[in-house]
């Protein structure tokens, strides 16, 4: 009976404690320095685009989000709007080259603005109509931000997509 009482104060005894104090100043000034760190990575993570898109030797648009995009094939019509399926054929590299995944030729569905995929691809895909077809270079934090995909898609990384966007409906 003394061992079970001892075990439970030994596992309640710090009830009621603070946690521990993470980092050594005030709050403001550690989110502060994470702000700082965050900037930082966040530049150079731009640079490194800009570095990237000049290898290419082509101007691409910048949108203002941190997305960067070049029509390749730029085909009138209506671009595609929030709530429409887009059927897409793509590939996704990251901006060392290295592929991570592919349709393959056969299209693949995604409902604009209303699919769990990167925020980037939904907002290259309103620059695009059927037969068009891009390269979008999406930073981080319009891809897989902080932790990437789990898969095949490191955290923070920078995805570039080549994508032809075959029919909405």
């Amino acid at each position: 009976m003394a061992l079970c009482v001892g075990l439970l104060l030994a596992c309640n005894g710090d009830q009621g404690q603070p946690p521990a104090r993470v980092g050594n100043g005030t709050p403001a000034r550690n989110d502060q320095a994470l702000l700082d760190a965050n900037k930082v990575l966040a530049e150079r993570e731009e640079r490194d685009i800009m570095d990237w898109i000049g290898r290419q030797g082509t101007a691409m648009r910048s949108t203002g989000t941190g997305l960067h995009l070049k029509l390749l094939r730029d085909e009138p019509g209506v671009p595609a709007r929030p709530g429409q399926v887009a059927l897409i054929e793509f590939t996704v590299y990251l901006i060392d080259g290295t592929l991570c995944y592919s349709s393959d030729g056969v299209p693949q569905e995604v409902r604009v603005e209303q699919e769990d995929v990167e925020s980037g691809l939904h907002e290259g895909l309103q620059y695009m109509s059927v037969g068009d077809s891009a390269i979008l270079v999406i930073p981080s934090h319009l891809a897989h931000g902080l932790a990437g995909d789990r898969q095949k898609i490191p955290m923070r990384s920078t995805v570039i997509y080549r994508l032809i966007l075959k029919g909405l409906r």
